[in-house]
């Protein structure tokens, strides 16, 4: 391309202070160095990730940066070295990197890589080094992927390329939400253990997300957005029948998207005058088989393992925070709970995302159903506000200016 090797200036939302709004500006863009790659972002979802870094988290290391985390598009240019991308490939950035060599890529039982972000600055949640200036200063690439630009660059173990018959503005939500949700449930809490245990109940929490078979499986969900769906539908595909799915939720919008994944019961804490936890073990015998939570609350995580099982039940964290202490009695893991943790849904990115993506070309993982807004990049700071509110599903934002999704 005939930007190949050159500055790109483009447009990109600049965060420059923490809590506030972000800033639409005209950035450079530095070519691809060694093994990197540059990308055109052609749509991007947001995250609640990314609002916690703006509203939460404040790091005072982490501004100014581009957010965005959750977004696709087309390889502008590559840096010498790189021979698995070329100009015009299709591809999902990553924010959790894949090198293939170090002892945690090397292993099947995670998807931690010791490169990136996470091993050099997780409090920042970016990497000293960019390829973003504005205004003669240093943008840092939020966890390293900053899709709330027209243009990136990322090393290339960081970037999934995909199926050229992919949708963008579809499959970008593949970046974080659907995978980081459905993987939850599926490879982390490992929910198809159920299918041969009839005898077993499940609990997933995004806000609070709940199944139950007979002695019936129960699923959990402890939140109120994206991630529920994603579980509940997850559930739902791995048993079909006799399955209860029980989410905590409020708002009438959300449990009607529920009930269309496959959500069967609600439950909304504000209604009790007892620990939901209390509530939910009166509903299911005792507890859930499996509890995931995805608000990054840590009242909520506690709630969410205190509502399994005692003896199998387990309990997944999914939302991301860094902020507060968890406190919990003992009593609840000796006595045969499990804690686990999931990231990105437990999916190896170069390897799980273009399985992903052809699940859903193959009409067998939902995107579509997901969306409820589309904007342009200039009205970013609409889509956070409609997320902030709780006013969305994903909203879609686009690049060309990026599509900005909301999630």
């Amino acid at each position: 391309m005939a930007t190949a090797g050159k500055v790109i200036k483009c447009k990109a939302a600049v965060a420059w202070e923490p809590n506030k709004p972000l800033v639409i500006e005209e950035i450079e863009v530095a070519p691809p160095q060694a093994n990197e790659v540059r990308i055109k972002i052609v749509a991007t979802g947001v995250c609640h990730t990314d609002l916690y870094h703006l509203f939460e988290g404040m790091h005072k290391d982490g501004f100014p940066a581009v957010l965005g985390h959750e977004g696709a598009g087309i390889v502008e240019s590559v840096g010498p070295g790189v021979t698995e991308f070329q100009p015009g490939d299709k591809v999902i950035p990553l924010f959790t990197s894949q090198c293939r060599e170090c002892r945690f890529c090397k292993n099947p039982n995670t998807n931690k890589c010791d490169k990136g972000w996470v091993s050099e600055r997780p409090q920042a949640m970016s990497s000293a080094d960019t390829r973003f200036t504005c205004k003669g200063k240093k943008v840092l690439q939020f966890v390293g992927t900053s899709t709330f630009s027209e243009y990136t660059v990322l090393n290339q173990m960081a970037v999934a390329k995909i199926d050229p018959a992919a949708p963008l503005d579809k499959v970008c939500l593949l970046g974080c939400g659907v995978c980081t949700g459905y993987g939850a449930a599926v490879n982390t809490a490992k929910r198809n253990i159920l299918t041969s245990n009839p005898n077993l109940k499940c609990c997933v929490d995004p806000s609070l997300f709940y199944f139950r078979w007979n002695r019936a499986p129960h699923v959990l969900c402890l939140d109120w957005g994206l991630w529920v769906w994603l579980q509940s539908w997850a559930a739902r595909l791995q048993e079909p029948a006799g399955l209860s799915l029980l989410t905590s939720i409020q708002r009438s919008l959300r449990r009607q998207r529920c009930g269309a994944f496959g959500a069967t019961d609600f439950v909304n804490p504000k209604d009790h005058n007892k620990p939901i936890n209390k509530v939910l073990s009166e509903m299911t015998d005792g507890g859930v088989d499996y509890s995931l939570e995805c608000v990054g609350n840590v009242e909520v995580m506690r709630s969410a393992l205190e509502s399994c099982i005692g003896g199998w039940g387990v309990s997944v964290i999914v939302g991301w925070t860094d902020l507060h202490d968890i406190s919990f009695r003992p009593v609840q893991l000796i006595s045969g709970r499990t804690w686990k943790g999931s990231m990105f849904g437990g999916f190896k990115g170069k390897d799980g995302v273009p399985q992903m993506v052809k699940a859903y070309l193959d009409k067998k993982v939902k995107l579509d159903e997901f969306i409820t807004h589309n904007m342009t990049l200039a009205q970013v700071n609409d889509a956070i506000e409609l997320m902030k509110h709780g006013k969305w599903l994903i909203v879609r934002v686009g690049t060309g200016s990026p599509l900005v999704m909301l999630l």
